[in-house]
């Protein structure tokens, strides 16, 4: 048998290092932690693309501990934009570390792993540093993808893209599906929103191109049988334009989760201007809804019936002369969708038609 042995000065050199730990840490000094990191697998394209205009972002968080979450910040002018909405600014990280999140598009894109007491920035020209609340920061350039290809319809004899990003409303973010737009053997249009696979989805669809001063003619099938809360929105918007302070001309048909009074109005943007607003009440079946788009007057018309010109019976009429958007980039929108759902109880599928779009220069 043969002992192996160790001599003194051998124990007393591998001993010093764990008598260092020892009396480093009797002293009170902390054994520094790993530092949290963000890695962005999934980029978006560098690409300025309106308020409409969304594409994934993803992700994975190594080091993360519970509660922690990731804000996402896009940047495109002179400013950084929380994402998706400045009302939903926090995305939840996954056991597994990973996230993922709709965002507008940008030229760069930041993501930071951030405690639950930080209030993220709604705009900032300066991304938060690591620090205090803020955990991790990570930024990339937009990728040279191309964006996403839009699905179009042809209805009345123009293309429309259908919508499929999210959009907030009052804080409310509303989800849309695509195939919940489509054009019928007869040309009409229908949009449908309902419940799949246990979300509430809508529809919505706008023109590819800007059509500027003129007349806009829209026949819709009867929208006396909608519940109170849903809405057909009829209007015209530059997507560029920050969604709180957008300007264009509308005509809306809701009771607004009212069961008893108006079921349609007209709108010059903003609408919380009480003098941008006209209520007034449609009856059962077809109805004309016409625009007449000038410099410095929008005049709006309901007729009833499909009126192929503007000598049907008219039900309401207002001019307006103040506040009337200068023609830009805006776009034609044509949007289903049910007002404050989380509230309002709606729980079965909803349809209109859309039977003729019409615009004269």
């Amino acid at each position: 048998m043969v002992r192996t042995t160790t001599s003194p000065l051998f124990t007393a050199v591998r001993l010093l290092p764990l008598f260092a730990a020892t009396w480093l840490t009797g002293c009170g000094a902390a054994r520094p932690a790993e530092h949290p990191s963000i890695v962005l697998e999934q980029i978006p394209p560098a690409r300025s693309g309106g308020a409409e205009a969304f594409e994934p972002i993803s992700g994975k968080v190594i080091g993360s501990e519970a509660g922690q979450q990731i804000v996402i910040y896009t940047h495109f002018g002179a400013w950084w934009w929380v994402q998706p909405f400045r009302s939903r600014p926090f995305t939840a990280i996954a056991a597994d570390g990973s996230w993922k999140s709709p965002t507008h598009l940008g030229n760069d894109y930041a993501a930071l792993l951030v405690m639950p007491e930080f209030q993220p920035p709604v705009k900032t020209a300066a991304l938060p540093v690591i620090g205090g609340n803020v955990l991790a920061v990570t930024t990339l350039r937009g990728s040279k993808a191309d964006p996403t290809a839009p699905r179009l319809l042809r209805f009345s004899g123009y293309d429309w893209k259908v919508r499929t990003a999210p959009v907030d409303r009052a804080g409310e973010p509303t989800e849309y599906e695509p195939a919940n737009a489509w054009v019928d053997g007869s040309g009409y249009l229908h949009l449908l929103m309902g419940q799949a696979d246990g979300h509430w989805r809508c529809a919505g669809v706008s023109l590819t191109r800007s059509l500027g001063y003129g007349t806009y003619r829209f026949v819709v099938q009867d929208s006396t049988k909608f519940p109170p809360s849903a809405v057909l929105a009829m209007f015209t918007r530059d997507d560029r334009e920050e969604q709180e302070a957008h300007t264009g001309l509308d005509v809306e048909l809701s009771q607004w989760g009212k069961r008893k009074g108006h079921n349609a109005d007209y709108v010059v943007q903003p609408y919380y201007m009480p003098e941008n607003t006209t209520h007034f009440t449609v009856p059962p079946g077809p109805v004309t809804y016409v625009i007449n788009w000038a410099p410095g007057t929008a005049t709006f018309r309901t007729l009833v019936g499909p009126s192929a010109n503007s000598h049907g019976r008219q039900i309401e009429e207002h001019v307006y002369k103040s506040g009337i958007p200068i023609p830009a980039a805006e776009k034609v929108h044509l949007d289903l969708y049910d007002f404050f759902h989380s509230a309002s109880g709606l729980q079965h599928p909803v349809e209109v038609v859309i039977e003729r779009f019409e615009y004269l220069p």
